[in-house]
């Protein structure tokens, strides 16, 4: 149902407001790159720093600038239960087509908690669910065992973003679960999670190079290796870069210095170091992306 490949969508600002201006050229851009969808609200589009009625307000627009010609899957992730639901439930009410979950930071439930947590946002919504697990940012694991019990209560969790930088991991919810769409959630992992027998991606490099990451995707799901080996080699050193620093601010920086959008941040996201700018432009130089 989810596979392919999606961006994780930054969300523009302009003068510390949401530049929807922007934002609909870089929908527009994602479209004509050939991406199944587009996440927006989620670390990229960070979310941890937009006002409710701010988080609203984007994933109604990205819904309204999609125009239905690629998937929307809203990131309505929290680690308030009663504030998630409420997101999803916006986000369903808007028609986006699903959302995804991160799992609950800084209060670090038990694997119940994480259970109950799922479970009841899943319970509560008509659409479908992705879990998203991402240890590096909330401090606890969704262990594969939780992901089957979800999997099998809940029939509307389709989905799981695995950025947990584990294959061993993965391989565990691939074997326990093998009808539920694994998405990975670490660019450079996309090649090899998609080997095992994952579905896609949701890519931060996509901002700026969707052609080449849904190129790499779709050679994957047509079994076209030496293509798909061809694009990781040559998308690889751009990944790296892009983690340089604290994602979003390497890809917003990219995105500054490709004139696509502005490269403004929100504290507590800062302007990125000298000298990493520096490594930045020459990689974007080396891949054409910048003169």
């Amino acid at each position: 149902m989810f596979s392919g490949s999606y961006t994780a969508l930054v969300t523009p600002f302009k003068n510390n407001k949401v530049d929807f201006d922007a934002f609909e050229k870089l929908i527009e851009m994602q479209i004509a790159g050939g991406i199944t969808g587009i996440i927006p609200c989620g670390t990229t589009g960070e979310s941890a720093t937009l006002s409710h009625e701010e988080h609203d307000k984007v994933i109604e627009m990205a819904v309204k600038f999609a125009k239905k010609r690629i998937k929307v899957i809203a990131g309505t992730g929290s680690n308030s239960t009663a504030e998630a639901i409420r997101l999803s439930k916006h986000a369903e009410e808007v028609g986006c087509d699903a959302v995804l979950l991160v799992s609950p930071y800084y209060n670090k439930p038990t694997q119940q908690g994480l259970y109950l947590h799922f479970k009841a946002i899943a319970d509560s919504l008509k659409i479908p669910v992705i879990l998203y697990n991402i240890q590096g940012r909330t401090a606890v694991n969704i262990e594969p065992s939780t992901v089957k019990r979800l999997n099998d209560d809940c029939k509307n969790i389709v989905a799981i973003k695995e950025a947990s930088g584990s294959l061993d991991q993965m391989s565990q919810i691939r074997l326990l679960c093998p009808d539920l769409c694994m998405l990975c959630g670490d660019d450079s992992l996309t090649l090899p999670l998609m080997a095992i027998g994952g579905k896609g991606v949701i890519s931060v490099l996509s901002n700026i190079v969707p052609k080449d990451v849904s190129g790499l995707v779709n050679a994957m799901l047509n079994e076209d290796f030496n293509k798909a080996r061809e694009l990781h080699f040559k998308l690889f050193h751009l990944v790296k870069m892009m983690f340089i620093e604290t994602n979003p601010i390497p890809v917003k920086t990219a995105m500054g210095m490709m004139c696509l959008c502005s490269d403004e941040l929100r504290l507590p996201m800062c302007e990125m170091q000298k000298a990493n700018r520096e490594k930045l432009a020459d990689a974007l130089k080396a891949y054409g992306l910048i003169k």
